[in-house]
C-alpha cells in the first residue's frame, strides 16, 4: 500500500507531526498505588468537538445512577455503566482574545492567552495560550519515569481541522506558546507511527530539506526566534529517530489496514474519522503511547455533514436562535454524530484485550469528551458538556452528576492527573483550583 504519492506529499504530511515537549514531572503519591497503576497501564484520551450542545438534549433529567440518555447521548447507550455526565463545570478564564479563543485554547490548558496579534471578533487581540495542556502535563509525568515511558507518550489526531494555525485550531500545548498541531491525514499519521526503513532515499531527502529550510530562516532572527527555530530543528531529528525505531518495533497487535488512496475532505471524514481511531487505539494496545487526543474540527468550525442530510456549516447553524426549530434539529444530529464516534472509540477499545491480559483497553482508558462552548448561541462557557468512558482511579462511573455551576475546569484537570497519581496542586491558573479536585465518587 502507498501512503504518500510524493516526496512533497510525504514532507506536509510529516511536517505537521513537528511539535516539541519536554519531560518532567513529580513522583506519583496518588489516587491508586503505584505498582497498581503500572500494572494496569491507564490511559487517556481527550475527544473535541466545537461550537457547543443543544443542552435540552444532552443533560438528562435524572441525576444519580438512574439516569436516561437525551437524544444526542443515546448512541453510548451500549456503555451506560462506563460513562460519566458532568454538568456545572466551567470556563472562567478571562483576558484576550474572543470566547470561543479563549474556550478553545484555554480548554485542555486552564490558563489565559499571552498578548498577540491574532484578532477575533470584537474582542482585544490575543496569541496562544499561556501554559502546557492537560494531555502533555500528564504524559510527561508518564514519560519521567522508565516503568512508564513509550515511544511517544501522546499521539493527536485531527479529523476535519482546518489547515491553518491559530488559537481556534489549537488544542494541546507543550509549553507557553508552544501550539502542537494535530494531525489529520491518517495516511501521515500510519507513517509517523509505523514508519519506513531509516535508509529510505526520501525520508533522507525529506529531512534534508527540513533542516535546510530551517536554517535558513534562522539567520537573522532575534535570541528567541532562533531559540525556536533550535528546538524544530531538533524535532526533526527525534522524527528521524521515531520512524527509525518505528521501522525496528516488533507490535502485539497488527497495524490496522487502511483504504488506499481516500482523499483527504469533508464529505470522507466518516472513513477519516473511523481511520484515525482504528490508528488510535491500535497505538494504545502495542502502548506506543498512553495518552492521546483526538480533535474533531476546531473552534469555529464549518464542517458541512452532508451524509447526515445536512449543507449548512456548523458554526453558521450553531448561531441560530433556539426557536428557529429547523436548526436545532440540525445541530442534535451534529452532535450525535460526534457521540456516535466516541462510541465507536469506546466499542473498539471494548473489544481489543489488553496483551496477555482478559482485560479491555476501555477498562484501563479514560475518555473524555469536551466542548469550547456550553452553547454555540450564546458563547457561553458556563455548563461544559463534558462527559468521560471508561475507568480511571478516583472516578465512579455510571452516573449523572450536577456540580455548583461555579466550579472551574481547572479543577476537573487536577482529577485527571491524581487519576494518574501526578499530585498536583494546582494546573493553569492557581486562582481557578481552589477547592482542589473534584469528587467523583
Amino acid at each position: 500500500m502507498t501512503y504518500a504519492n510524493s516526496r512533497r506529499a510525504f514532507l506536509q504530511q510529516i511536517g505537521t507531526a513537528i511539535a516539541v515537549s519536554s519531560v518532567g514531572g513529580r513522583p506519583a503519591l496518588g489516587a491508586a498505588p503505584e505498582s497498581e497503576l503500572l500494572a494496569r497501564k491507564q490511559r487517556f484520551v481527550f475527544v473535541f468537538s466545537p461550537n457547543g450542545t443543544v443542552p435540552s438534549e444532552f443533560w438528562p433529567d435524572e441525576q444519580g445512577s438512574d439516569f436516561k440518555f437525551k437524544k444526542i447521548l443515546e448512541p453510548l447507550q451500549p456503555f451506560k455503566s462506563q460513562t460519566l455526565i458532568d454538568k456545572g463545570i466551567c470556563n472562567e478564564i478571562r483576558g484576550d482574545g474572543d470566547g470561543h479563543m479563549r474556550g478553545m485554547a484555554g480548554l485542555l490548558t486552564g490558563i489565559e492567552l499571552l498578548p498577540g496579534n491574532i484578532q477575533g471578533g470584537s474582542d482585544t487581540p490575543a496569541g496562544w495560550a499561556g501554559g502546557i495542556s492537560i494531555d502533555q502535563e500528564i504524559k510527561n509525568f508518564l514519560q519521567s519515569s522508565e516503568s512508564t515511558r513509550t515511544r511517544f507518550g501522546s499521539l493527536e489526531f485531527g479529523v476535519g481541522v482546518a489547515n491553518r494555525a491559530d488559537p481556534w485550531t489549537r488544542l494541546c500545548y507543550a509549553d507557553k506558546n508552544r501550539p502542537i498541531a494535530p494531525i489529520s491525514n491518517p495516511y501521515a499519521m500510519f507513517e509517523r507511527m509505523y514508519g519506513r526503513s531509516a535508509d529510505d532515499d526520501m525520508l533522507r531527502d525529506v529531512l534534508a530539506d527540513v533542516q535546510q529550510e530551517l536554517q535558513h530562516h534562522r539567520s537573522g532572527l532575534p535570541e528567541a526566534g532562533e531559540e525556536m527555530v533550535a528546538q524544530h530543528v531538533n524535532c526533526v531529528r527525534q522524527m528521524r529517530n521515531d520512524l527509525k525505531a518505528a521501522a525496528e518495533q516488533t507490535m502485539a497487535v497488527p497495524a490496522p489496514e487502511l483504504p488506499a488512496g481516500l482523499r483527504i475532505e469533508d464529505e470522507n471524514l466518516p472513513a477519516i474519522a473511523k481511520m484515525q481511531i482504528d490508528l488510535l487505539v491500535n497505538g494504545f494496545a502495542n502502548d506506543m503511547n498512553r495518552v492521546a487526543t483526538l480533535q474533531f474540527s476546531n473552534s469555529v468550525g464549518q464542517l458541512r455533514m452532508k451524509w447526515e442530510g445536512i449543507d449548512a456549516p456548523h458554526h453558521t447553524i450553531s448561531h441560530d436562535p433556539d426557536m428557529k426549530v429547523d436548526s436545532q434539529k440540525k445541530l442534535v444530529k451534529i452532535n450525535r454524530w460526534f457521540c456516535a464516534q466516541i462510541a465507536y472509540l469506546a466499542q473498539q477499545l471494548s473489544d481489543t484485550k489488553e496483551p496477555g491480559s482478559d482485560r479491555s483497553l476501555l477498562d484501563d482508558t479514560v475518555v473524555v469528551w469536551g466542548n469550547e462552548l456550553g452553547k454555540g448561541n450564546s458563547h457561553t462557557r458556563q455548563n461544559l458538556p463534558f462527559v468521560l468512558i471508561g475507568n480511571a482511579p478516583g472516578f465512579t462511573m455510571g452516573q449523572y452528576k450536577v456540580f455548583d455551576p461555579t466550579v472551574n475546569h481547572n479543577r476537573l484537570h487536577l482529577s485527571l492527573a491524581h487519576a494518574f497519581g501526578h499530585q498536583l496542586k494546582t494546573f493553569g491558573n492557581p486562582k481557578l483550583c481552589e477547592g482542589g479536585p473534584l469528587d467523583f465518587s
